[in-house]
This record gives C-alpha cells, sequence and structure tokens, in this order.
C-alpha cells in the first residue's frame, strides 16, 4: 500500500549539477588569492604558470583522464599551497574515484582556508553522507541553513540525514522546520509519520495520518496506510474497517485488494484471501513485479496460507492473461509446474518466455537444465547451441552442449564444444573440471584411451575430490585391464566418501574383481545390492559373474538370468547363460 515517494528531486539535482560549475571555481580562485599575499603569487610569471597549469588540469577532467588532471593540480599546489580552488577540484576527483577519505581531507582543508565557500561544504557533506557519517554531514546542513535561511533542500537534507542516522526526534523537528518554510506539504507528512513508528511513538504516527485524511479524505492511500499501520498493531476489525473504506472510495483499487488477501490469509479466510487475490491479479495498472511477490509468498508455503494447488495456478494463468508481453509471466508459470516436478510443461512455458525476450541468457540456461532433467538430449543439444550463438561468452552452454552431444554419441561435436568454450573459463575451476570429465568422457568413446586418461588426471589435478570423473576413470581402466592399483586406489577414495552409492560400490567391486581378488569383490558388490544395486541389470550381472568365480554356479546363472530379464541386452551375456559358464565381455 505505501509509495515510494521522491522529494524534491528537482532540487536535489541541482545540488549535483551546480557543485562543478565553471562559475565557482572563478569565484572560489579569487577569494583564494588573498590568502598568500597582495596578488596570491611570488611574480607575475608563477601566476601565468598557475593559471596555465589549473585550466590544462580542468581540460584533463573534463575529457575524462583524471590522473593527468591530478598531476596538473598537484603542481598547481607546488606554487600556491593554499589553493582552495586547487584542493576543492583534486577532492572532486577523488570523490568521483570513490577515495573519500583523500577527498574529504583535501576538502577539510579547503573549508579552513575558505569556510564561506558552500559548494566546499556541500560536497563535504556527501563524503560524509557517502561514508555513512550522517550525523557529521547533518551539522553541515545546519550550517548552511544558517546563511541560506529560505534554501529549503538545505532543511530536507539535514532531516533525511538525522533519520539516517537515528535522531527521529531531532528528525521530526528538522520536518517541522521544513513545513514551516512550505506550509502542508504531503511528503512531510508520510516523512513525519514512518518517524513516530521508527520512535515507537504510535499515537503520534497515527495522528499524522489522521491529519491527512482531515486535509483532503477523498485520498484512499491515506486510509491504506491507516488500515496497514492498525493491521501491524493486531487491530485487526479497525484494519479491514479502513481497507474497506478504501474500496468505498475507489473500487478498482488493485493494491487494497492484495493488501485485503493478505490480510485474509493471516486470519485463516482462504476463500475471501482468493476472491480479493484475483481480483488484483486481474489489474492490469499492478505491476508484475508486485503479483509476483504474493505468488512467492505463496508458492513457498502454500499448505500454510491454505490455497490449493489449482488455485495458484488459476493466480498465474491470470498473470500470463493479463501481462501477455512480459517473458516473467511465463517463467513464473514454469517455476510453478518446476515446484510441481512437472517439467515438461515447465519446458513449455521456458519456451514462451524466451520467444516474448530471447536474450536472457538465465532462462536458456534453465531450459537446458531441465532439458539435461527429462532426458531430451536433442532439445538439450539445440537450446545449448543456440545459447552458444547468444551469449558466446558464457562458457556453461559449451560443457551443456557437449553433454547432449555425448547422450547423443556425438563425440566429435561434443569435443568441438569444449574447445570452442575453453577460450571464456577464465579461472573458474570447477567449470573448467567439467569440461576435461566430459572431454574425458568423449575421447573414451572415440577410443582414444591415453587422452581420455589424461584428461581424467587433470580433472582429478583440478578438482581432487571429483568423485564422478574418479569412479568413471576407475571403471574404464579396470574394464580394459590397464593400472590396476590406480584404479582400486581412486575407486577405495570414491566408496570411503560415498559409503552407500551403489554405483560407485559396483566399480570398486569390479576392480577387485579384474584383480582377482573375488571374495571382497563379493563383499562389496553385495553392499551395492542392498543399496539399490539389484535394480541395475549390469550390477546383476557383475554379481553373477563374480559368483561364477567363487565357484557359485547356479546362483551366477539365476543373476545372469535375471539381468536378462532386467532388459539387459548385451550378447555377451546371452552367451554366458547360454553356455553356462563366465565369458570375458567386448570391452
Amino acid at each position: 500500500m505505501n509509495k515510494i515517494i521522491i522529494f524534491f528531486l528537482a532540487s536535489i539535482l541541482f545540488f549535483f549539477t551546480a557543485c562543478s560549475t565553471q562559475k565557482k571555481i572563478a569565484e572560489t580562485s579569487e577569494k583564494d588569492n588573498t590568502t598568500t599575499s597582495e596578488d596570491g603569487f611570488a611574480s607575475e610569471q608563477k601566476k601565468i604558470e598557475f593559471e596555465y597549469l589549473f585550466i590544462e588540469g580542468l581540460k584533463q577532467k573534463m575529457i575524462g583522464s583524471p590522473d593527468n588532471a591530478i598531476q596538473y593540480f598537484n603542481s598547481c599546489l607546488d606554487i600556491m599551497p593554499n589553493s582552495a580552488a586547487v584542493l576543492y577540484e583534486l577532492a572532486n576527483i577523488h570523490y568521483i574515484k570513490n577515495d573519500f577519505t583523500s577527498a574529504k581531507l583535501l576538502l577539510e582543508r579547503a573549508i579552513d582556508i575558505n569556510p564561506e565557500n558552500k559548494w566546499y561544504k556541500l560536497l563535504l557533506a556527501q563524503i560524509l553522507q557517502n561514508n555513512q557519517q550522517y550525523l557529521e554531514a547533518s551539522k553541515i546542513y545546519r550550517e548552511l541553513i544558517k546563511t541560506e535561511p529560505d534554501n529549503i533542500n538545505f532543511y530536507y537534507l539535514n532531516a533525511l540525514l538525522l533519520s539516517s542516522g537515528g535522531q527521529y526526534d531531532e528528525a521530526i523537528k528538522a520536518y517541522n522546520q521544513l513545513e514551516e518554510k512550505t506550509g502542508f506539504n504531503e511528503q512531510i507528512s508520510m516523512a513525519r509519520q514512518q518517524l513516530y513508528r521508527q520512535a515507537g511513538k504510535d499515537k503520534e504516527a497515527y495522528k499524522e495520518i489522521e491529519k491527512l485524511i482531515e486535509h483532503d479524505p477523498t485520498v484512499p492511500e491515506y486510509y491504506g496506510l491507516l488500515a496497514d499501520m492498525y493491521k501491524e498493531d493486531g487491530e485487526m476489525n479497525k484494519a479491514l474497517e479502513y481497507y474497506n473504506k478504501v474500496l468505498e472510495i475507489e473500487p478498482g483499487n488493485g493494491f487494497v485488494h492484495f493488501s485485503l488477501a493478505t490480510f485474509y490469509i493471516q486470519n485463516k479466510e482462504p476463500e475471501k484471501a482468493f476472491t480479493h487475490a484475483k481480483q488484483g491479479f486481474h489489474n492490469p495498472d499492478i505491476e508484475i513485479e508486485t503479483k509476483i511477490q504474493l505468488y512467492l509468498m505463496l508458492a513457498t508455503a502454500p499448505k500454510e496460507q491454505n490455497f490449493s494447488d489449482e488455485e495458484i495456478l488459476e493466480l498465474v494463468d491470470i498473470i500470463s492473461q493479463v501481462h501477455p508481453d512480459d517473458p516473467r509471466s511465463y517463467s513464473i508459470k514454469a517455476d510453478y509446474f518446476i515446484q510441481r516436478n512437472r517439467l515438461s510443461e515447465a519446458k513449455d512455458y521456458l519456451e514462451k518466455a524466451l520467444d516474448v525476450d530471447p536474450n536472457s541468457y538465465p532462462l536458456w540456461e534453465q531450459l537446458i537444465i531441465l532439458d539435461n532433467q527429462t532426458g531430451d538430449y536433442e532439445s538439450m543439444g539445440k537450446h545449448s547451441k543456440k545459447t552458444m550463438e547468444l551469449f558466446p561468452t558464457q562458457p556453461l552452454p559449451y560443457v551443456l552442449n557437449a553433454v547432449a552431444n555425448i547422450q547423443l554419441e556425438a563425440y566429435e561435436k561434443a569435443l568441438d564444444a569444449l574447445e570452442a568454450g575453453q577460450t571464456y573459463l577464465v579461472d573458474n575451476k570447477k567449470l573448467e573440471a567439467q569440461f576435461e570429465l566430459y572431454r574425458a568422457e568423449a575421447y573414451y568413446n572415440l577410443n582414444k584411451r591415453s587422452e581420455a586418461f589424461e584428461a581424467f588426471e587433470k580433472v582429478i589435478e583440478i578438482e581432487p575430490d571429483n568423485y564422478m570423473a574418479m569412479n568413471n576413470y576407475a571403471y574404464y581402466l579396470s574394464l580394459k585391464g590397464e593400472k590396476l592399483d590406480r584404479a582400486e586406489m581412486l575407486s577405495s577414495e570414491v566408496v570411503k566418501a560415498n559409503p552407500n552409492n551403489p554405483t560407485y560400490l559396483d566399480t570398486h567391486a569390479w576392480v577387485l574383481f579384474k584383480k582377482q581378488e573375488f571374495r571382497l569383490a563379493k563383499f562389496y558388490m553385495e553392499t551395492a545390492m542392498k543399496n539399490g544395486g539389484n535394480e541395475s541389470a549390469v550390477v546383476v550381472e557383475h554379481y553373477g559373474d563374480i559368483l561364477y568365480n567363487l565357484g557359485e554356479t547356479e546362483k551366477a546363472i539365476k543373476n545372469w538370468e535375471k539381468s536378462a530379464e532386467m532388459g539387459n541386452e548385451s550378447k555377451t551375456l546371452q552367451q554366458k547363460i547360454f553356455e553356462k559358464r563366465y565369458i570375458e565381455g567386448e570391452e
């Protein structure tokens, strides 16, 4: 209900633009010349040199070369160390460069030399404000008020700074002084009301809004403010009375419908809350951000708000109907479906959002990740390629494109994508490890084992706890019967860190099997089976292989047959079953 009020904007803009005018420099320079000798210079030649350096400094500052300007102004100080104008210009440059400490010291010197110059004080006040030294900045404005008692900007900035500094009572007095100058002012009353609330003076805060209503009883926002305060203070009947008053004055006020929706949510009246939420969502004058905020509140804990999934979806549908040209209306609907694990529907709405605005990188990334989660690798390849074209310096789409191509058995394309994206990694070690991991997978599937194993070693060097890389590397080594000690060491580390992961347990068991440590292999394979590995046809086949080599032929055959029933179409498995003996698979 509360609205942000921009107060005296034109005057504040004037303050910033006035600070660096050429006229001020001429004035201050003229005053400074009286601080050293009759003309301020040891000789006419020094005066000419000073003026030349000063003008060159101003030129360098104007063309955006602050470092050169500093050199010229420092040379000016060598000639006239007490030139307040030069000190001010140097302070201004340091202020622009965010070196507030240097700027503050220089300005304090300038003010000591020329205490009458208000521009020096204004810049110092701005620096103090940037350093959150609000009360020190306020003192400067109080000094300026004494010299310019009709400058309302000084009164306002003084009040604002006192408020920021937590001096609420003093800030209220400052606003009272401002009101004496301006007469009745809505913004002043609003500011004062907030200060009363911050100071814990609730009666005065209520009276402030009541005065506004007396001044103009037709403004709905005033009643809304009263309603909000009553709701915050737990006086629900009073709050409802004033919310309804807003509706009497302005039945189409969308904001009050949102206020009433949250009011009824708090009071556990979901039907009334939903009715008002719908009316607010249907209002085209309410910005989409406001609607999204309410949706997010409901989406975070829908059961606590007593809204059903169907009701939340209806609100989301209204957003896309009322704001069809805003991509957020579709991305919010995608979020709704993601929250409910309806990923295919979420993808549809992310694509609609990107049809409206194809230049949103986060939406493209989210869409590609959903492609991966749903196993839609054709779309993943297409979407990641499009993202690479639109955002060529983003490294993640390249590795996602590689993942898609590996799944599609387009290994050369995967390597091409990784090579193209390598340039954009820029010290991102985690992503660099992913690049090497998928490079290893692509190389291995192209039967380039040495390149694959070299890439796996790079992954482990970059990211020593990348268990997926360690597991896959160990498994591939075991399949080829190469470096089995290295494979055992890697798979052992993986299992220690992930003792209940059936895939990792299967790999470790298989490495031990290849080393002919059959009994130990059986222990790890049975552990894998207990942790869900019995649902994997490959794990079941491996278990049969181990059993056969331990002389448990009948059990081995049963497990091979079970693996085949689970969908394992390996020709080697069929041969094992037919010949009732273990056969080394084609690697």
